[in-house]
């Protein structure tokens, strides 16, 4: 699933908690968000591996979440709904698509990887691909309880990733293309093999395919 999708999935779970404590409903919401954002910062270093922990996430936020709603405090309320975020997160991408460049071809086996059983977790695909009309219509059910619920700065934050995740939705079949041409003709020629460690092996096989294709 794309990132507004995370995004507001951490906020909407945060947000009964926000309304019933409303002295701690901007952390409570703003960690939900950061929670279902930061797992996607391994983007180019272990996708789904480095920064995604469904088993642990879970089970950390099985201990923290009763503090933060039996003695609430600012570090224990920003910790609760930070990991119940990256849990949300981590667990809903195996819902997902596979790792590959293209996932709405389903040739990976590869959704998130489970460090508890030290194994990859096999996609459900239930949402096809990040960024499919499925996907995009489950950020806007999301958006919606979130626009009407708050106001001010929180709820431009739900409108703007909202729009991102509409542009993205529009180009998402185009990506591929786009980034294994990049990549053959401005990275690979030029960048050092230390920068080139940190590019995904998924771009840099579709630009070996595109550039065979092209000497053939």
């Amino acid at each position: 699933m794309m990132l507004p999708t995370h995004a507001f999935a951490g906020m909407v779970i945060a947000l009964p908690y926000a309304l019933a404590f409303p002295e701690f409903g901007p952390v409570a919401l703003l960690a939900g968000f950061l929670g279902g954002i930061v797992p996607d910062l391994d983007l180019y270093a272990g996708h789904r591996k480095t920064l995604h922990y469904p088993v642990y996430y879970s089970g950390v936020a099985t201990l923290v979440v009763p503090i933060a709603l039996l003695q609430p405090t600012l570090l224990a309320v920003a910790a609760a709904w930070f990991l119940v975020g990256a849990a949300l997160h981590s667990v809903g991408d195996v819902f997902g698509g596979g790792l590959e460049l293209r996932p709405w071809e389903a040739t990976s086996n590869r959704a998130v990887y489970d460090h508890h059983n030290r194994r990859w977790i096999t996609p459900r695909r239930w949402v096809r691909y990040d960024g499919a009309p499925e996907d995009l219509a489950l950020s806007v059910a999301l958006a919606v309880p979130l626009v009407v619920a708050l106001e001010g700065a929180l709820e431009w934050l739900v409108i703007a990733f909202l729009a991102i995740a509409v542009a993205y939705a529009v180009v998402r079949r185009i990506l591929p293309a786009v980034a294994s041409r990049l990549v053959g003709d401005l990275v690979v020629p030029n960048a050092s093999s230390r920068v080139l460690a940190y590019v995904p092996a998924r771009y840099l096989e579709a630009s070996a395919e595109r550039g065979s294709t092209q000497s053939r």
